[in-house]
């Protein structure tokens, strides 16, 4: 059974997400666990955004890896820690989560 390369891709969007709301609770590295929390994220992050580059190319994984992060981030930010969104900043990641969808149908270079 062959796994397919969007799972670790996908575990290390979501990790890399805690680690960036980690490195918001760190307090400029001066709190120890979150600032701990943070670094093991960020590390498994890789690890697992590696993982993926073993079918998906670079390109590709990193956009989609960094999209989707952002756009997770920014969410995050307005409903944990309260920082606001104003339109242009909404409209921007609709834009970034239309690109990764454009990518993923329509792309031959991305490893169904």
């Amino acid at each position: 059974m062959t796994i397919s390369p969007f799972l670790p891709l996908i575990l290390a969007i979501a990790l890399e997400v805690v680690g960036t709301s980690l490195l918001q609770q760190s307090s400029q590295f001066s709190r120890l666990w979150p600032t701990i929390g943070m670094a093991i994220c960020y590390l498994a992050s890789f690890y697992l955004l590696s993982l993926s580059l073993r079918v998906l190319p670079l390109g590709i994984a990193y956009a989609i890896w960094s999209a989707l992060g952002i756009v997770l981030v920014a969410m995050i930010g307005w409903l944990v820690f309260g920082q606001k969104l104003d339109l242009p900043a909404v409209i921007g990641m609709g834009l970034i989560i239309a690109g990764v969808i454009v990518v993923n149908l329509f792309s031959r270079t991305v490893g169904h």
